[in-house]
């Protein structure tokens, strides 16, 4: 079997401006349907312990869900993923307010967030892969954002069942950037997540507060429900009376990642999914990553002839830390004229 790239419509967006959506299939089988509105990952198909193929990303049948009210099922996430306290931060001086979409706080990029923008496609093929290339210019005052920033995703679906995402901008003034993706996966393709056994490579997390605001420095996840350094199913302790459990009504946390070498590509997570054997391993550069245990998912929620009920999915975002603008005190998230923001992460699946 040969890998190949096809494209095909994908509905109009309000303007008339038309989406794409495009399918990357490897020499394996394995199935990823890639959409210019938003980099959304609409469907990603790999093989069980038996070869046979499930559709395991939470998505929709049709491009208006998608300008809905949004979960980011799958989506292309920018400028900055996860929450700014009060959607404002102040940057050389100059304090900036940017748009408020999650409370009093900016979630994903905001309401017009490069989740809902209509991306210039282009595909690629080589001996090992297919891919898109996807590009798009956000201009100065964008969701508030200062300076204009030229942004490009590269998808690309490898011969060993790994679809990877690489990451640039430039932008011509400083300007906070966190690209990730946004993912929902259920690696059996139906029931919960809960039976899922989660590995996570990181000795502390940021413990939040009311809006999922990071409070205070890292803290140790040892002894706390935190603590994924050996397997655990995600259900185990979700339940627990704890307080930050209680912030997020389940997982909804950043992981401090124990990196060997900053931006070494390194194994960020790892699920393994029993019934069926399938592995996913969630590959980064970057220090952190969030968890989310699919607490606000419920069963109004649709797509794909799924119901997208409780705890049906679940999501690992590659990350510098929430808050970081108005956090000194972790890794700096700010690209300045004349950088490169540059980051690489991967869902690499295979069979245990």
């Amino acid at each position: 079997m040969q890998a190949t790239i096809t494209e095909s419509p994908f509905g109009k967006l309000p303007d008339g401006r038309e989406a794409h959506l495009y399918t990357l299939t490897n020499a394996n089988g394995m199935i990823a349907k890639i959409s210019n509105l938003g980099g959304v990952i609409v469907e990603l198909h790999v093989p069980d312990r038996d070869g046979v193929l499930a559709d395991v990303c939470h998505g929709y049948d049709h491009l208006d869900a998608y300008l809905g009210e949004s979960q980011y099922f799958g989506a292309l996430i920018g400028r900055y993923g996860n929450r700014i306290a009060n959607g404002r931060f102040t940057l050389d001086g100059v304090t900036h307010q940017l748009d408020v979409n999650d409370g009093i706080n900016h979630l994903h990029g905001g309401t017009g967030g490069f989740h809902r923008q209509l991306w210039d496609a282009e595909t690629f093929e080589t001996p090992q892969s297919v891919g898109l290339i996807l590009t798009y210019l956000s201009i100065d005052g964008d969701q508030g954002y200062p300076g204009t920033a030229e942004v490009t995703a590269i998808y690309e679906l490898r011969e060993n069942n790994e679809l990877r995402i690489a990451f640039h901008a430039v932008a011509d003034k400083a300007t906070p950037m966190n690209l990730t993706n946004h993912a929902y996966f259920n690696l059996a393709g139906k029931g919960d997540i809960l039976g899922h056994q989660l590995t996570i490579p990181a000795d502390a997390y940021t413990p939040v507060g009311t809006g999922l605001i990071p409070v205070g420095p890292p803290a140790p996840v040892a002894g706390t429900p935190f603590d994924f350094r050996t397997p655990h199913a995600i259900g185990a302790r979700v339940d627990q009376k704890d307080e930050q459990l209680g912030f997020g009504s389940g997982y909804d946390h950043n992981f401090v990642l124990n990196k060997s070498a900053e931006k070494a590509m390194e194994v960020s997570a790892r699920v393994v999914e029993p019934v069926s054997g399938r592995v996913l391993e969630v590959l980064s550069q970057e220090p952190g990553i969030q968890f989310y245990s699919g607490n606000f998912l419920n069963d109004a929620i649709t797509g794909k002839g799924r119901i997208y009920g409780y705890r049906s999915g679940f999501c690992l975002e590659p990350q510098h830390f929430p808050d970081s603008p108005n956090r000194p005190d972790f890794p700096s998230t700010i690209l300045r004229p004349g950088e490169e923001y540059a980051t690489v992460m991967a869902y690499r699946f295979s069979i245990a």
